[in-house]
């Protein structure tokens, strides 16, 4: 029988009991603890009325609470909605409004940041009956007390494998994010192979650089850790200096991230003096990897097993994998096998069998759909459940995948996804911009950033600078174009739509 997230909880507090589950600061919690907080954290949920598939929204930055809220709304039997800590409150209020959570779990206090109170004013929260600082959580675990334990068994036992467990919030073509259903059963079997085939093991101290909010850190990070007995050591914002000194420190052995990151280290002034010793494993991709970083990262950082991969959210995060013992060659330039039970082909336009083509997915791993939106989830998922990711690649001979380039206009800044129609949306709210298209070009230390082409209203003048100061106001960090470029006209095909191609080569001139 296919397990369940709190099954494997479960399953992990009777297996390790005793070792070490999280370490942030000073805090070590050992995994027969994290499964008696989680459960503790259900009771005060169940108290609020939470109901099996009710969803409960988290927002907050990579932390022990973050971990046992999650496993707390997994044993109360309701669904994860997490949303991303670079949001600003219009963007929360809709994942919020649209996945209508009645629960909120959030922060004050994120670098000089109150998620909580970039909600006022924010229209259409009805649903929302919860509020809950992450400061005040004793409380809010103190109002669970007259909860008795029988009742989270009860929920727990009742989640399905084909239950949804999260919906996570991802944007599309057109610009509105949408919520993928992921589901118990497909989150546990992805991630049981990814940890095999990365080799992560019982003992292993894994510091998550990626944020809990996506899938690389809830999936391949939390719940990984937690199938194999691996310590989670949660690094809220990465900089170079503080992840060094956990490495050292705590005596990291598995260290994940984008390109961006090892990039990042290997060319830090203190390179020379970091203490590399205990670095065993380390999982790269989200962005095109040279071959020169994998085998620098292995030479250099001293990595063991250095493996990169690819997937979406819709993919409950992961499709193929490298294996470890791949060449260099290989690990950098294809994102390796399916993983078992996952099936890919490679499709032209009218969805027959090509050498070249749009990269279409089918398995267990797949999302059951977006959330309360069939007319999105029928067009991204054909009647015979194939995926259309929107990549194109292609399958070498030796059954590897390699992406060459993408069907949507999405570019990745530093790991993230940042999708042109999203931000040339909110773009246009502002009043002297008449028309605009955003490009994502390639850049030295995010991998890809984006630039917008702004046309202004008549008798209107854009200031770049300006109006890259009003999107910071407005949306998340990754989105936020680096560069504005005024034009009088985007170039059009004669069908009306931008020849984005044009875009391009004009930043090459």
């Amino acid at each position: 029988m296919t397990r369940t997230v709190p099954s494997v909880l479960r399953d992990a507090a009777a297996t390790f009991g005793d070792d070490t589950a999280i370490v942030d600061g000073t805090e070590h919690v050992r995994f027969s603890e994290l499964a008696a907080r989680a459960a503790d954290a259900a009771r005060a949920l169940i108290a609020a009325g939470v109901q099996p598939g009710d969803r409960v929204a988290l927002w907050a930055p990579n932390s022990v609470r973050w971990i046992v809220a999650s496993f707390g709304v997994y044993a109360a039997g309701a669904v994860l909605v997490p949303l991303n800590t670079r949001y600003k409150g219009e963007e929360a209020g809709h994942v919020l409004r649209t996945s209508r959570a009645s629960v909120l779990l959030g922060v004050t206090d994120f670098m000089g940041t109150d998620f909580l109170g970039m909600l006022e004013g924010v229209p259409g929260l009805g649903a929302l009956e919860h509020r809950v600082d992450l400061a005040d959580w004793d409380a809010f675990l103190a109002t669970g007390r007259d909860v008795p334990l029988s009742a989270v068994t009860a929920r727990e036992a009742a989640v399905a494998a084909d239950d949804v467990s999260d919906i996570i919030f991802t944007s599309g073509t057109t610009g509105a994010p949408k919520g993928a259903m992921l589901t118990h059963g497909a989150s546990v079997r992805t991630y049981e192979s990814w940890s095999d085939l990365v080799g992560l093991r019982r003992g292993d101290r894994y510091l998550i650089v990626y944020p809990f909010f996506h899938t690389a850190g809830l999936k391949s990070g939390v719940l990984a850790c937690v199938l194999k007995g691996a310590s989670i050591h949660p690094h809220p914002v990465f900089d170079v200096p503080s992840v060094m000194r956990r490495v050292a420190e705590e005596r990291i052995t598995m260290l994940p991230g984008p390109p961006t990151v090892f990039q990042s280290i290997l060319s830090h002034p203190d390179f020379a003096s970091f203490d590399l010793s205990s670095l065993r494993l380390a999982v790269t991709g989200a962005a095109v990897v040279p071959v020169s970083i994998v085998r620098r990262m292995r030479e250099e950082l001293r990595f063991e097993n250095v493996v990169t991969g690819y997937g979406l959210t819709e993919t409950t995060g992961t499709v193929s994998m490298c294996r470890h013992d791949d060449p260099p060659e290989v690990i950098a330039e294809t994102v390796g096998r399916p993983i078992p039970g996952v099936e890919v082909r490679i499709v032209d336009d009218d969805g027959r069998d090509t050498d070249v083509g749009e990269i279409i997915v089918r398995g267990f791993n797949v999302m059951k759909g977006y959330f309360d939106n069939p007319v999105a989830t029928a067009e991204a998922i054909d009647a015979e459940g194939w995926l259309k990711t929107g990549d194109i690649g292609r399958i070498d001979d030796g059954g590897n995948l390699r992406i060459t380039d993408r069907k949507k206009d999405m570019f990745i800044v530093g790991g993230f996804n940042a999708y042109p129609a999203e931000i040339e949306n909110a773009i246009l709210a502002h009043p002297g911009v008449a028309q605009v298209a955003v490009v994502g070009v390639p850049d030295a230390r995010l991998g890809e950033v984006g630039v917008a082409f702004v046309v202004p209203v008549p008798g209107s003048a854009i200031d770049p600078t300006e109006l890259v100061a009003w999107c910071r106001e407005r949306m998340a960090n990754f989105k936020v174009p680096r560069d504005v470029r005024v034009v009088e006209a985007l170039p059009l095909n004669p069908s009306g739509k931008v020849m984005k191609f044009v875009l391009r080569s004009s930043l090459d001139a």
